[in-house]
Order: C-alpha cells, then sequence, then structure tokens
C-alpha cells in the first residue's frame, strides 16, 4: 500500500489531467475498428504521451524559476483531478463499444457487446505505467549527467548539454543495438520464409508462366510470392465462364531477387521471358511492381484478365522480401530502382515495335508497389511515346505524383475522392466508382486511383499531430465514422495503429481491395470490348459471392 501511495504522489495534477483527456480522446473512432487489446495498448500511448505533456509543462515553469505552489495545494489539487479523471474516464470508456459499432456497422461488421472497458483501462494503465517508469529512468540519467556538467558549464547550459548527451546516447542504443538486432532477426526470418516452397503451390504446365516448360527462370528462385502469382489465377474456362465469352490463357512472368545477380540482369531476364512467351503479341501488357514482400495483389490481375477475356500479358520483378514497411525503412531505393529498371527494358523494346502491331503498355502497383510504380516513370521520357496508362491502389501517403494531385484538386471536391483539371488524364475512384463531377475524354494516357475513404496506408499525414488533415472535414468518406473527431498528438497516434491493422480490414475498406471494386477503373484505363452494363453488374455480382 505504501508503494502505490507513493506512487500516486509522486504523479502531478496537470499530467494526470492531460493524459486523461488524451486517454479519453483515444477511445473515439479513428478509421478502422479495434479490439480491446489494441484499444488498451493505444490508450496507454496516448495516456503517457499526454502526461508527458503537462510535464513538460511544469519542467517549462520551473525553468523558468517561476514559483512553486505549497505542498497542500499541490496534493489538494492532485486529489480533485484524480477524482474528475476517474469519471471523465469512465463516461468514455462506457461510450467506447459504441463509437467502434458504428464504425464497424459501416463495414458490414458484427457489432461488439460491451467492448470490454474494464481490460482496456487495465491495459492502459499497464502501458503507462510501464512507459512512465521508462520516462523517469531516463530523467534520471538526463539529471545526473546535467549535474556532474554543471561543475564545468552554467547551469542552463549543463541542462541542455545534458539533455543533448542523454537524447544522442538513446538513440545510439536504439538504433544500433535494438533495431539493428530487430532487423537482422526480421531479415533472417523473412528470408527464409521467402525460399518456402509450399506444397500447394504446384509447378505450372503451361509454358506461358514462368516456370513453366521452356522457362529462362528457375522455378525455386522465383520466391514464396512469385511462385504463388505464376501458379495461380483464373484459367481459361474460369475466365470464359464469368466473361460468357471464350478466352485465351494470360501470360504471366515474375523474376524473382535470387533470379540473377544485379536488378539490370533481373529486368532483362524478365524481357526475355516475355519475348519468350509472346508476351508482345497481346492486347495488353501491364508492367507490375509487388509489394515488399514481392506479392501481387489477384484481386487486381484477376479481374483484368477477366476483363480482356485473358488476352493480358504481366510481367513482375521481386525486389524485396521484406514487409512493405521495412523494406521502405532499410532499402528504400530497392523498390523504385527494380520498378524502373524493368520499365525501361520493357519500355524500349515495346517502342522499337511497330505501333500497329504492339499491345498496350500499362503499369500497375499497390501500396508500396504504387509508390515504386510511379517512380519508375518519369513523363519526359515517354512523352514522345507514351504508355496507354496505369492503376494505381492504395498509394501510400508519401507518393509524390498522388500528393502533388490531391493538394492540387479542383476546389469543393473531398480529398478522399478528389477530381483533377478536366479529369482527362487523372481520375480517381473508390468502392462506389468514380469521383463525381463532369470529365473532359480521356486524353492519351489514362492513370486512375484506387483507394478507400478508410484505408490509413493512403490518408496518413505525418502532420496530424498539430492540425487537421484535409480528409477529414466534411463532407466525410461513406466508410468513415460520422463521430470521428481530430485530437492534437491523438489523432496521430491512432492513424498510427490504424496503419499497423490496415490489412486487417474487411474485405471493400481499410487496405484491402475488393476484386469488384477493380472493374470500374479498370474498364475506363485499359478499354475492354465487348462489356454491357448488364454483364458488368453480373460479374461484380459472381466475384463478391466468390471472395
Amino acid at each position: 500500500m505504501q508503494l502505490m501511495r507513493d506512487f500516486w504522489h509522486s504523479l502531478t495534477a496537470i499530467g494526470l489531467v492531460v493524459g486523461t483527456i488524451f486517454f479519453a480522446f483515444s477511445l473515439t473512432p479513428s478509421l478502422l475498428p479495434r479490439d480491446f487489446i489494441l484499444q488498451g495498448i493505444l490508450s496507454g500511448a496516448c495516456l503517457t504521451s499526454g502526461y508527458a505533456v503537462g510535464t513538460i509543462l511544469i519542467w517549462l515553469w520551473r525553468y523558468l524559476e517561476l514559483p512553486s505552489l505549497p505542498v497542500w495545494i499541490a496534493r489538494t489539487s492532485l486529489r480533485i483531478a484524480g477524482v474528475l479523471c476517474a469519471c471523465i474516464a469512465v463516461i468514455f470508456l462506457w461510450k467506447f463499444a459504441e463509437w467502434q459499432n458504428v464504425t464497424r456497422s459501416l463495414m458490414g461488421m458484427a457489432p461488439i457487446e460491451g467492448g470490454r472497458p474494464f481490460e482496456v483501462g487495465l491495459i492502459a494503465a499497464v502501458v503507462f505505467i510501464v512507459l512512465l517508469f521508462l520516462g523517469r529512468a531516463i530523467r534520471g540519467a538526463f539529471t545526473a549527467t546535467a549535474n556532474r556538467l554543471q561543475g564545468l558549464l552554467p547551469r542552463r547550459v549543463a541542462m541542455l548539454a545534458g539533455l543533448f548527451i542523454v537524447g544522442w546516447a538513446i538513440w545510439a542504443a536504439v538504433d544500433g543495438l535494438l533495431f539493428r538486432v530487430a532487423l537482422k532477426m526480421a531479415d533472417s526470418s523473412l528470408q527464409r520464409l521467402d525460399t518456402l516452397i509450399e506444397p500447394e503451390i504446384a509447378r505450372p504446365v503451361s509454358p506461358l508462366r514462368t516456370g513453366g516448360p521452356s522457362t529462362l527462370v528457375d522455378w525455386e528462385s522465383l520466391g514464396r510470392m512469385g511462385r504463388a502469382f505464376v501458379a495461380t489465377g483464373p484459367d481459361t474456362k474460369t475466365i470464359s465462364q464469368l466473361a460468357d465469352s471464350e478466352a485465351v490463357e494470360p501470360i504471366r512472368i515474375y523474376v524473382g531477387l535470387n533470379s540473377a545477380k544485379t536488378v539490370e540482369e533481373r529486368a532483362r531476364l524478365a524481357l526475355e521471358e516475355l519475348k519468350r512467351t509472346g508476351a508482345f503479341n497481346r492486347s495488353v501488357l501491364v508492367i507490375i511492381t509487388p509489394t515488399g514482400t514481392g506479392w501481387v495483389d489477384p484481386a487486381a490481375m484477376d479481374t483484368l484478365e477477366i476483363l480482356h477475356r485473358g488476352d493480358v500479358a504481366s510481367v513482375a520483378v521481386q525486389y524485396s522480401y521484406l514487409l512493405s514497411w521495412l523494406s521502405l525503412l532499410i532499402e528504400p531505393q530497392y523498390g523504385a530502382d527494380t520498378a524502373r529498371a524493368l520499365f525501361n527494358e520493357v519500355y524500349d523494346y515495346w517502342t522499337a515495335l511497330p505501333k500497329r502491331q504492339r499491345p498496350r503498355l500499362y503499369l500497375y502497383g499497390l501500396s508500396l508497389g504504387a509508390l515504386n510504380s510511379d517512380a519508375s516513370i518519369d513523363i519526359y521520357d515517354v512523352v514522345g511515346d507514351p504508355i496507354q496508362g496505369a492503376l494505381w491502389s492504395g498509394p501510400p501517403y508519401s507518393s509524390s505524383t498522388w500528393k502533388k494531385v490531391t493538394a492540387e484538386r479542383n476546389q469543393g471536391t473531398p480529398a478522399w475522392l478528389p477530381s483533377f483539371r478536366d479529369g482527362s488524364v487523372i481520375r480517381f475512384y473508390n468502392q462506389h466508382g468514380a469521383a463525381g463531377g463532369t470529365y473532359a475524354p480521356w486524353g492519351p494516357i489514362r492513370i486512375a486511383y484506387l483507394q478507400y475513404a478508410s484505408d490509413p496506408v493512403v490518408f496518413f499525414d505525418p502532420l496530424a499531430s498539430y492540425r487537421e488533415p484535409a480528409w477529414m472535414k466534411q463532407p466525410r468518406g461513406p466508410d468513415v465514422s460520422p463521430a470521428l473527431r481530430w485530437f492534437p498528438i491523438v489523432t496521430q497516434l491512432q492513424i498510427g495503429l490504424d496503419m499497423a491493422i490496415a490489412t486487417s480490414a474487411p474485405m471493400g475498406f481499410g487496405h484491402v481491395y475488393a476484386p469488384e471494386d477493380h472493374i470500374v477503373p479498370w474498364i475506363e484505363v485499359t478499354q475492354p470490348q465487348g462489356w454491357t452494363e448488364a454483364k458488368l453488374q453480373e460479374l461484380k455480382a459472381k466475384l463478391k459471392s466468390e471472395r
């Protein structure tokens, strides 16, 4: 009991009040639904952040050498703050399930009962205590360092120097030891996973697939995601049934990280595979940039092959086996370099072919693949003989073209589904189709963005700690809770957690893009023939039922 009493008296009223306000705000909805464990962790982090803000205010007060409150006033205010904070926490914990159920209903998920508020509060308290003691240990190191320096430097200079030294030591320890060790372990385990040959993935028997007869690429070198891409997908019978028409077998080319030593060699190998399979005789040729793990989203490519009745060739080159965020953190240039090398190889060969005999050329990428696909092409290099277009799904918030176009969107259009200029070059789509408005006819290059308003990978804002993101303004996206509000610092932490769980959302929400939602943008960009509105609606229903 004495230990708990000492801990309680070590807290500050201002820190407790600000921390509880942050805790309460963390229970309000964000883009994706959260279970009680994640909510508890998030709320504990927000509680700690708010307490830190209050502590900084007190430190600033003391740094300016302003008078301190008497002990009895400080302890009385702490008791009052404790009662007030308990009331606030109980009210907001009671509302948590209601807020979560609004988000869940928008995504077609079953409601939760109760929300387990006691568990949320308990987890948050444990996280807060752990982080608080960690912070106090850091503060103790800072104080000890500053005291040692006061014999050599003026007091305030010693404090700043001590802050710098302790900060540098922590950064060196985290970056040089924990971070690097963790990354090495992740790299090793993901590398082993990439080489895993799953028994249910059979080697292709068709020469139109990498790894099949006459292939130039070793089956084992493709990597786990590459083998899945070339060994799966709709066959001619399935395509014929879905398209209600005769179909041909699609061509799928994939080159893994271990298929050749350098990026340039892998890109050239991919080109040779394209030529071997007769890919340049197809109507449509797609250069795919996969995600960080090497994954190609079947929701996009299967749908395209169905729309064109199999008359599609697609090619991808692996640049990493890491999760996308790890790949972006550790090797940020690998994806862009690989995408650029592949594009240059294919484009140079494609432009040398007679225009009337070559396929229409497109780009595709999802998530990190969209970012790197965007970086693979320079409009000034292709303006004389342009490609026909691109579909980029779930583009990360840092994608250069997406960021520029969204910032310069037409006045009055929402950030989550904007229109850009006259729509002759770039258009945006979501699960309900295109952005509203009147568009000019498409120009020679057609670029489509497919994005959901509930996708935190797209709408994470690094500046959300101190300003409201544009996508939060009214009107809201159809899959975003009307109860969502912006709060300093808290919203940043909420959306940061949403990013970590973005692929756990139901299909058709968050960062999980549904096959049927690719139909409209693919049709707009690639112009398949022979599809009536009735047949398209039937295809959408079939794809949705087969999820």
